[in-house]
C-alpha cells in the first residue's frame, strides 16, 4: 500500500463505498470514510482538528490526572487542620484522605452518569440540525470556564466540593465537546488516511499533556516566579493556565474546519423526543449493524481498562513503587511522550493493517506489561519506569484506532449519534476498573499483604483481557476499507 501525505491534499482515489447498511456477514456497516472519492481535505483542516487534542488535553493530564485532582484536591490541604496535627501515621488523617478519594469518586460518577445520560441524544441532535461545531464551541467553551473556576478553589476543607464539581462538570462538557470532534473526523479524512489522523489527533493531545507538563515542572523550579505559596496558589495558578491555554489552541477548528451539513433524513424532534428517537436507533443498530453493536460493548469495557491505566498509574507509581510527587510528575511527562510518538505511528499501522489488529495488538501488549510490572516489583522502580512506561506506549494507539474503527463502520448522518453512544457505553462500563483495582487491593490486604496497592494492577489487567477477549469476536472492517491507491 503506497502512502501520500496526510498535508498535501489526501486524495482517495478508490471508489466510494455505497452508505448502505449490511445486514448479513462480518460486516455491521459498509465503509462510507470521508467524502467523496475525489474529496481533497486541506492541510489546514487536517492540523486545526487534530489541534483541538492538544488544546484540551491539559486539562485531562494536568488536572484530573497528575496534578490538580492528584496533588491538590485529595491532599491534607482539604482535611480539618486538627486531624492534620495528628500526624500522616495517625489513623484519623487516613481516613480522612481516603474519604477525599471517595467523595472525589462520587462527583465522577455523578459525571459518568451524566454524560451517559446526554451524550448520544446531543449527539444525535447535531448530526439532524448540522450543528456540530456549535455544541463543540459550547463544550469546550464550558469546559474553559470550569478550568478557570478551579482558580477560586482555595485550600480550605470547605473548597473540597467546589473543586470536585468543578473538575467532574468539566469532564461533562468535554466529553460533549468530544463527541462532536469524533463525529468530525469523517470531515477532514478519506478511507485511506483515517487511521492517521485520527492517530495525529491523540498524538497531538499527548504531546500537548507532555508541555503543559514541562511548564508545571518549570514553574515549579523557579518556584511560580514569585506567587505566594499559600493557600494553594500554585495549583490555582496551573489551573488558569489550562483554561487560558485551551482559548488559545481551540480556535483554528473554528475557523477552517467546515460545519458539517444535516444529514438527510434526519427529522429535527424536541429533546424529551430525541430519548425515543435514540431507543429506536439503538434497536436499528442492534438489527441492522450488528457488529458496530458488538463493538461499542467490546470497546466499553477495554476503554474502562485503559482509563484505569491512567487513573490508577500515578498512585501505583507513589504508593507501590515509592515515587516522590517530582519523580510522579516527571513520569507522567514521559508517559505522555511515549504514548504520543507511540499514538502517531500506530496510526500508519492502522491504514495499512486495519483498525481491529492495531486494538488487539496493543491490549495484549498492556496485558502483558501490567502483569510484569506486578510480577517484578520486587526488582524496584526501574521496573515501573520500564513496564510502566510500556503500558502508556499501548494505551494510544488502542484509543485512536477504536476511534478510526467506529468511523469506518458508522452509516452517514449518524456519526454525532453513534459517537454520542460510544460515550456513552464508555461510561455505562466506568465502575469495571475501580471496582476491580479496589477489590483486588482488598484481596490483598485481607491476605495479609505489606504492599496491598500493587494488586490493583491485576484488577486493570483483567478488565483489558475481558476486553481483549470480547474484541476476538467483533469483526467489523470489510476488505473495502483498505483498498489500496490506485
Amino acid at each position: 500500500m503506497s502512502e501520500k501525505p496526510l498535508d498535501d491534499g489526501v486524495e482517495n482515489s478508490h471508489p466510494a463505498a455505497p452508505p448502505t447498511v449490511a445486514r448479513t456477514g462480518a460486516v455491521g456497516v459498509a465503509p462510507t470514510v470521508g467524502g467523496p472519492a475525489d474529496a481533497r481535505v486541506p492541510r489546514r483542516q487536517v492540523w486545526s482538528w487534530a489541534l483541538w487534542d492538544w488544546a484540551t488535553q491539559p486539562f485531562n493530564t494536568v488536572i484530573l490526572t497528575f496534578v490538580f485532582a492528584s496533588l491538590y484536591l485529595t491532599s491534607e490541604a482539604f482535611i480539618d487542620p486538627q486531624i492534620v496535627a495528628l500526624g500522616e501515621d495517625a489513623p484519623e488523617f487516613r481516613r480522612a484522605i481516603d474519604q477525599l478519594a471517595a467523595d472525589y469518586g462520587v462527583a465522577t460518577l455523578i459525571a459518568g452518569l451524566l454524560i451517559a445520560g446526554i451524550a448520544p441524544v446531543l449527539g444525535q441532535r447535531s448530526d439532524a440540525a448540522g450543528n456540530r461545531k456549535l455544541w463543540l464551541g459550547i463544550g469546550t467553551g464550558l469546559l474553559i470556564a470550569c478550568t478557570a473556576g478551579l482558580f477560586f478553589v482555595e485550600a480550605m476543607p470547605a473548597f473540597f466540593w467546589w473543586g470536585a464539581m468543578l473538575i467532574a462538570v468539566g469532564s461533562v462538557f468535554g466529553e460533549i465537546a468530544g463527541v462532536n470532534y469524533n463525529a468530525m473526523l469523517r470531515q477532514v479524512s478519506t478511507p485511506a488516511t483515517i487511521g492517521r489522523i485520527s492517530g495525529l489527533g491523540w498524538g497531538f493531545g499527548y504531546l500537548g499533556g507532555i508541555v503543559a507538563m514541562i511548564l508545571v515542572v518549570v514553574a515549579q523550579t523557579f518556584d511560580f516566579f514569585g506567587l505566594p505559596l499559600d493557600n494553594g496558589m500554585p495549583f490555582r495558578v496551573i489551573a488558569l493556565g489550562c483554561a487560558l491555554w485551551t482559548l488559545i489552541f481551540a480556535i483554528p477548528i473554528f475557523v477552517t474546519v467546515p460545519e458539517a451539513p444535516p444529514a438527510p433524513g434526519r427529522e429535527r424532534v424536541n429533546f424529551f423526543r430525541s430519548y425515543v428517537e435514540l431507543f429506536r436507533s439503538v434497536v436499528d443498530l442492534f438489527r441492522t449493524a450488528r457488529q458496530t453493536f458488538w463493538f461499542l460493548l467490546a470497546a466499553a469495557v477495554y476503554r474502562d481498562g485503559l482509563a484505569g491505566v491512567f487513573t490508577f498509574g500515578a498512585i501505583l507509581a507513589s504508593v507501590a513503587y515509592g515515587f516522590s510527587n517530582q519523580e510522579v510528575i516527571i513520569f507522567g511527562i514521559a508517559a505522555n511522550l511515549i504514548a504520543g510518538v507511540s499514538t502517531i505511528i500506530a496510526g500508519r499501522f492502522d491504514d495499512r493493517f486495519g483498525a481491529r489488529k492495531v486494538i488487539l495488538f496493543a491490549l495484549a501488549g498492556l496485558s502483558v506489561a501490567g502483569v510484569l510490572v506486578f510480577l517484578l516489583e520486587p526488582a524496584g522502580v526501574i521496573v515501573f519506569w520500564v513496564f510502566g512506561l510500556a503500558l502508556t506506549a499501548f494505551v494510544g494507539p488502542v484509543q485512536a484506532s477504536s476511534r478510526s474503527l467506529l468511523a469506518r463502520v458508522t452509516p452517514v448522518g449518524r456519526e454525532g449519534e453513534i459517537f454520542g453512544l460510544y460515550a456513552t457505553t464508555g461510561r455505562a462500563a466506568s465502575f469495571l476498573a475501580p471496582a476491580a483495582w479496589a477489590g483486588f487491593i482488598g484481596l490483598a490486604a485481607a491476605l495479609g499483604s505489606t504492599n496491598a496497592t500493587l494488586w490493583g494492577v491485576l484488577g486493570i489487567v483483567l478488565i483489558l483481557i475481558v476486553g481483549f477477549v470480547l474484541m476476538l469476536f467483533v469483526r467489523p472492517e470489510a476488505p473495502a476499507a483498505h483498498t489500496p491507491h490506485a
